[in-house]
């Protein structure tokens, strides 16, 4: 665990554990909604991997967020997030994963990506998302 920087966290009490994280990428990985969101805070910001702005699109709010995340899963019905290594220190976490999909022109998408979490009150408060480019790989 951080030490330097969790002493700098004043009475702050982290009830996010890496085995929380990957019940959240299980959640990714079964295509379920209602699992996901129940990982997310009724106050969740999730920054897509590529957007018009700086932090990609930042899409906010619970519903939202969650009409997002179903999007996602429509788009790419056979999207896997595999190999997960999770991170926790203070309020901040780390999921680094293989992403892969069928696009829906028949191209593939098989990239590393990482996803940096802000975390509140047991919950991911921010979900920012980070993936390499890579060319589409043919399918």
């Amino acid at each position: 665990m951080c030490t330097k920087e969790l002493s700098l966290l004043k009475d702050y009490e982290n009830t996010v554990s890496v085995g929380f994280l990957q019940s959240f990428s299980d959640a990714w990985n079964s295509h379920d909604i209602d699992r996901l969101m129940s990982f997310m805070s009724e106050d969740c910001v999730f920054h897509t991997v590529a957007g018009e702005g700086v932090l990609g699109n930042s899409i906010e709010g619970y519903e939202a967020v969650r009409e997002s995340f179903a999007a996602v899963f429509e788009r790419f019905p056979d999207a896997t997030w595999s190999d997960p290594i999770h991170f926790v220190c203070g309020d901040r976490a780390i999921t680094e994963s293989t992403y892969s999909a069928t696009n829906p022109d028949g191209s593939v998408t098989c990239a590393r990506m990482v996803d940096v979490f802000t975390l509140k009150d047991g919950k991911i408060q921010v979900k920012n998302a980070f993936r390499k480019s890579r060319p589409l790989q043919s399918a």
